[in-house]
């Protein structure tokens, strides 16, 4: 019995093939701004939160008004919960023009701006060639002395295709206009 149950396994079909994502290290058309364009010492916060269903190595894709199901056999290579914030900061640091630090802070460094960010959605749209984000973002004094100010962004960063490949790209590129958004805000833009 357990021989028939295990040939038969064997002679099922194979799922699809695997295949690793990543988001890119440069968001393809990220711009270099002027050196200090937001000045102070930043600290992004972390966590940065993500809705639950993106704490899986599988890129999912819509399915009906409110399902979900993995693009063939796309996953990501690093967990989205590691690879946004890393990605976010490097994009924040050269649009703002000065560092973007973690804790735990290096000796002698002191936060003058903290921020926090949030995302609401970062998920393939329903068309399956586009990304949608939103994001909820606080910037706040350390040291308490005023509220924090808070923002929301809600867009969609397109895809040049329907690929694991393109798509990984398209939330690469959504990563780096949420960016350009919370520096426009930081400065007062």
């Amino acid at each position: 019995m357990a021989t028939a149950l295990v040939l038969g396994a064997c002679a099922s079909s194979p799922g699809p093939a695997l295949s690793w994502v990543r988001l890119p290290v440069e968001a393809g058309s990220a711009s270099a701004p002027a050196a200090a364009r937001v000045p102070g010492v930043w600290q992004l916060m972390m966590p940065v939160l993500l809705p639950g269903h993106l704490d899986r190595d599988v890129l999912f894709v819509p399915q009906g008004a409110a399902g979900l199901q993995p693009l063939g056999g796309a996953r990501w290579a690093e967990p989205l919960r590691d690879a946004v914030p890393r990605l976010l900061r490097q994009d924040l640091a050269r649009e703002f023009g000065v560092p973007v630090w973690v804790a735990p802070l290096p000796p002698g460094v002191s936060p003058t701006r903290q921020l926090r960010v949030e995302f609401g959605a970062f998920d393939v749209a329903a068309d399956g060639r586009s990304v949608e984000l939103f994001a909820r973002w606080s910037l706040a004094d350390p040291k308490g002395a005023a509220p924090p100010a808070v923002f929301d962004a809600a867009f969609e960063s397109a895809a040049t295709g329907a690929s694991a490949s393109e798509l990984a790209a398209a939330h690469r590129q959504a990563l780096a206009e949420l960016a350009r958004r919370i520096a426009d805000s930081a400065a007062g833009r």
